[in-house]
């Protein structure tokens, strides 16, 4: 990564690298891990992020959180970008008035934020990240507030994206119950540990757990109690497969008193033991 398309002052860090099969490594190494990640992928890649596999049949951005586990196995002809910063640069949650991404692109656990980018939009999206390359090779004082300027419209753009492409048309106008599940999904994202119930979150909203699910089912979105649920069980999965920690261990780290209890949730939700989940995809990767 060529030192130019870093930059750092104080705690802030913002960089723009090139995806090309010379930095896929470095890029699947734990060195970005701990940053908010923007991928732009042309067609022909593919990827992996936490257990989801995606290839790319056009150009495709990616939003990955911290937490997440990225890998991408496949480079396409085109080369793609990364774009990783840290809290300190931008951060999503406390500048959310500005761009409302969070929840929908970052931290939403309803499914992993994809935005597709058509011919049409294309040429804005190529034309932010040539104006970030070129904010970096000219290296002038205001390089920062340009820079923050420029992921500020990728963002609003993707966010707008995405409600059209994930949301119907009638549920994009209800802009009251969308605002609640970003809510909703933070919530869950920030507590799953501790709290498991769909009335446990109900009590912090300070409204009756009948309402939330039916904001829910407004939305046509997976009822609330799967929600909390599919949380809990990501995590898992990413304690199983990257930790040596036992299903027991596991189970107590998620906030569950009875282990046994936890395990039989795990089968109910994929269909195996979280012993038999990990034996399987260690062994199926290291084919």
């Amino acid at each position: 990564m060529n030192k130019q398309n870093v930059f750092e002052s104080i705690l802030k860090r913002f960089g723009l690298v090139n995806i090309d099969e010379h930095s896929v490594d470095t890029i699947n190494s734990d060195i970005y891990k701990p940053y908010i990640k923007v991928l732009y992928l042309p067609k022909g890649y593919k990827l992996t992020v936490d257990f989801d596999v995606y290839v790319t049949g056009e150009s495709s951005l990616f939003f990955v959180a911290p937490n997440q586990f990225l890998t991408i196995e496949t480079v396409g002809i085109e080369k793609g970008y990364l774009i990783f910063y840290n809290r300190d640069f931008y951060c999503i949650q406390i500048h959310d008035q500005e761009v409302a991404c969070d929840g929908l692109l970052y931290n939403n656990i309803h499914n992993m934020p994809l935005v597709s980018v058509s011919k049409v939009e294309e040429s804005f999206i190529n034309y932010l990240f040539r104006q970030m390359e070129e904010e970096f090779a000219l290296q002038d004082p205001s390089l920062e507030e340009m820079i923050r300027t420029y992921l500020k419209q990728l963002l609003i753009k993707a966010t707008r994206l995405w409600k059209k492409q994930h949301l119907q048309k009638n549920i994009v106008s209800q802009n009251n119950d969308l605002e609640f599940f970003r809510k909703f999904t933070r919530l869950v994202d920030a507590h799953y540990k501790e709290k498991h119930t769909v009335a446990d979150y109900a009590d912090v909203l300070a409204m009756a757990a009948k309402t939330v699910t039916h904001k829910f089912k407004r939305l046509n979105l997976p009822q609330p109690n799967e929600v909390i649920k599919n949380r809990i069980i990501l995590e898992a999965k990413r304690l199983l497969v990257h930790t040596s920690l036992t299903a027991k261990e596991i189970a107590h780290e998620l906030g569950y008193e009875d282990p046994a209890y936890f395990s039989r949730q795990f089968q109910i939700k994929t269909g195996e033991s979280p012993s038999g989940f990990r034996t399987k995809y260690l062994g199926t990767n290291k084919v």
